[in-house]
Formats: C-alpha cells, sequence, structure tokens
C-alpha cells in the first residue's frame, strides 16, 4: 500500500500489481464461452454482463445476464437473446451433457463486473471482494468514486482517503440496495415506460 496523488487530483491510497479479471465469468469453461457468445450479443445489440455455467455433469445450467447499451433489458430482449445464443450452442455444442439457457436482466442490485460499470455507478454504494488479501482483508464496502485507469475508486467505510484497487484484483462486485438506488431504478422504470408510450402512439 502506498500514497500517491501523482496525475490525479485525487489523493488516496492504492494497490500494487495485476492479474486477468474473472469477474464476468469464473471459470475456464465461463470465459471459453464468453469468448464465444460475446460476439453474438454484440451482435444482437446486447452485452453480457455475466456468465456462469453452474451445475454437476448429469444437468447443468447456464446463466447469463445482459443488458442494451442503455443499461436495460426488457423480457422481450430475454427472449431475443435467448434465441441468438441458442443458435449458436447448437450449431458449436459446446457444452456436454444437458444444460438448460436462463438469460436474465442483471436487476437493481447488480453485479458489477466491467471497470465502466464503477464509473457509471459512481455515488453509489458497493461491496467489492478481492482475488488477495489487501489490508488483511478480502472484502470492502464503500461508495464507487468513479475510476482511475484501470484502478477503481472507492471510499471506503470509517476511512478518510479514497482507496484504489486494481480492478484485476477483483472477483466479485455488487452493487448495495440502498434507497438512492432503488430511487434511480424507479427513475429508469418510468424513463422506459414514456418511451414505450410514446413509441406505440
Amino acid at each position: 500500500m502506498a500514497s500517491t496523488s501523482g496525475g490525479s487530483e485525487r489523493a488516496g491510497r492504492f494497490f500494487l500489481g495485476r492479474k486477468a479479471s474473472r469477474v464476468r465469468g469464473k471459470t475456464a469453461e465461463d470465459l471459453r464461452l464468453l469468448d464465444l457468445l460475446d460476439s453474438v450479443a454484440e451482435a444482437s445489440g446486447y452485452a453480457i454482463v455475466r456468465l456462469r455455467l453452474m451445475g454437476g455433469d448429469h444437468r447443468r445450467n447456464l446463466q447469463i445476464m445482459a443488458e442494451r447499451p442503455d443499461g436495460t433489458m426488457l423480457v422481450e430482449d430475454c427472449a431475443v437473446l435467448a434465441r441468438a445464443i441458442s443458435d449458436v450452442m447448437d450449431a458449436v455444442d459446446p457444452i456436454n451433457g444437458e444444460y438448460t439457457l436462463e438469460v436474465s436482466s442483471p436487476g437493481v442490485d447488480r453485479p458489477l463486473t466491467r471497470l465502466t460499470d464503477f464509473a457509471t455507478y459512481a455515488g453509489y454504494e458497493a461491496r467489492l471482494e478481492l482475488d488477495r488479501l489487501a489490508e488483511n482483508r478480502r472484502r470492502f464496502k464503500g461508495v464507487l468514486a468513479g475510476v482511475e485507469g484501470d484502478e477503481v475508486a472507492i471510499d471506503l467505510e470509517g476511512e478518510d482517503e479514497t482507496a484504489l484497487i486494481p480492478f484485476a484484483w477483483i472477483t466479485d462486485a455488487k452493487l448495495v440496495i440502498t434507497d438512492q438506488l432503488m430511487k434511480r431504478g424507479a427513475a429508469a422504470r418510468a424513463a422506459r415506460l414514456e418511451n414505450q408510450e410514446e413509441e406505440t402512439q
């Protein structure tokens, strides 16, 4: 740990080191599926937020969270993306045995899996889990303060300085449900409904 203010107006603490991030997919198999399906989602107008292949040898569950570039994901969008993914999965057959495909939106207390997510949700409370100990702990909670290069800035509970944590160290990150977050979700739903009403008129 060290203190720095070089090149930035935000003085704080940062942690040294780099490692490939596995936030969107936990296992090597998850990451291989992401390599296959990211382009499928993008071609359909969506981005995969997180992918998890779970279960045993007999019956597995492929869970995919996705969203549009504007952060929305309706039930109809889930159905469209599920069909596109199913077509590719049927053709390539990358999973041994039977599996069930689930496509969903990230939800209000969404996982934060891309560096841009931490910038988008600056000002909101989040929990982070790291792949290693930093100051004798792996779990951190605080208010997101944006990003600095490839590091996540977070104002930790009970600390005066902003901490800068390498995104590559983060194995799990999720927004905490607060009144502020619920209001944001309600405003987004209201705007979406208003747009739908205008399109049908």
